[in-house]
């Protein structure tokens, strides 16, 4: 068969894997470009001339045919196969709800992701505030995600059709750089969904094998500019030094640390749970580790209970008001673990849990949030079984111990 065109741009790309997978699904021929230098190639002047922005990947035909952007090269390559309507859609509710995800993918959750994540590969500039934002939205739209695929194996129907491609491959991104374990564990539904596309041989074949993210890339700290000592006449020596000397009087005092810091060593570091629950299975491994080496003395368990479940609505909402609560428990990172639960369904739902934090008190660092008030926390004794089951539950999202099933949850680490 002979090639419909070219796809232009470098082979690496979440962008250029669209139409690829396209191709192999449905046997069409398209050629690619393995030695295209981004920053280079498509900055020269005939490049420029076709393709006046810049961007890649592109595509050129027969008859001076061109495209520009990924998805709607992916679909022209879809169109030339007699077997394309398998992946646009065979009927129009079909094809309506691969463009809803196709366009999700698009406007949503591609900007979102772009904003989390450039920063730290230094493709934009670092502003905390904007990134802040943009994680919020990442994480939210990934929930949305979660919540569609409960159910379904596939976006549309019981099959791949475009839109997994187009969403399968925004996500590379985010598994690649941003989604470590304890993540793609408490959105896995997406995991599940992830992997079963990436291990389909028409999908395998262009992205290869994956490795997934194990620690977050963070963004580069600025680096810092040496000021320039500037020498003082010798005459003003003395008056200067007493001028240093008022301004170090007039410096405020260091800020008080935690008064979890004066507590006596423990021997659980709460990193280290952390850690193992991250990486491995709940249960058994990882709650026998916490059994084997929970301290008493130094941490304590929690019941947590949201106090106006009635007000609650949507599940997807209510887990979207953990991941608030979450937001908000910044200071206590250091001091504690915690698991809560969206339970039932949507208009009858509730959020519950368990956390461990250090000492024998709710410290000020979670009190101090904003909506603490509106949870009740009341001391859990881990040695009585039905506790412990809870919890051991809880902390797996699963088990005959919770109060009702689990529609979705959040840790806090």
């Amino acid at each position: 068969m002979a090639s419909i065109g070219t796809l232009i741009g470098p082979v690496v790309s979440l962008r250029n894997y669209k139409a690829r997978i396209v191709a192999n699904l449905l046997g069409v021929n398209l050629a690619i470009t393995p030695d295209f230098e981004m920053g280079k190639d498509n900055k020269t002047p005939e490049f420029l001339a076709k393709f006046p922005l810049g961007k890649v990947p592109v595509f050129e035909g027969a008859n001076d045919f061109s495209l520009t952007d990924s998805s709607a090269i992916a679909y022209y390559v879809a169109m030339k196969s007699s077997d394309g309507a398998e992946l646009l859609g065979r009927t129009d509710e079909e094809r309506a709800e691969i463009m809803q995800f196709s366009f999700f993918a698009e406007a949503d959750y591609s900007p979102a992701q772009a904003g989390a994540i450039y920063p730290a590969l230094g493709y934009m500039q670092f502003v905390k505030p904007a990134v802040q934002a943009a994680e919020e939205q990442l994480m939210r739209f990934i929930g949305v995600l979660n919540t569609v695929l409960l159910d379904r194996t596939f976006l549309v129907g019981e099959r791949v059709t475009m839109a997994d491609i187009i969403v399968t491959c925004g996500l590379t991104m985010a598994f690649t750089h941003y989604l470590t374990a304890a993540d793609r564990k408490q959105f896995r539904n997406v995991t599940r969904y992830f992997k079963t596309m990436i291990a389909q041989p028409a999908f395998k074949s262009v992205i290869g094998e994956f490795v997934f993210c194990e620690k977050r890339t963070a963004p580069a700290a600025p680096a810092k500019k040496e000021k320039k000592k500037v020498e003082q006449p010798k005459k003003a020596e003395k008056k200067v030094e007493k001028k240093v000397e008022e301004e170090k009087e007039e410096e405020p005092a260091p800020k008080p640390k935690s008064l979890l810091e004066s507590l006596p060593p423990t021997s659980m570091p709460l990193d280290l749970w952390k850690r193992f629950y991250s990486n491995n299975e709940t249960k058994p491994d990882a709650m026998n580790w916490l059994w084997e080496n929970f301290d008493a003395e130094g941490y304590s368990f929690w019941k947590v209970d949201y106090k106006y479940n009635d007000e609650l609505a949507k599940c997807f909402m209510t887990n979207n008001l953990i991941g608030g609560f979450f937001n908000r428990l910044e200071r206590a990172r250091k001091y504690a673990f915690g698991c809560l639960l969206t339970l039932g369904e949507d208009d009858n739902n509730q959020i519950w849990g368990y956390f461990i934090v250090r000492g024998k008190v709710v410290p000020e660092e979670v009190t101090d949030a904003a909506d603490y008030e509106s949870f009740q926390w009341t001391a859990a004794d881990h040695t009585d079984e039905k506790t412990k089951a809870e919890i051991e539950d809880c902390f797996a999202w699963e088990g005959p111990s919770l109060p009702r099933p689990c529609y979705d949850g959040k840790v806090f680490k």
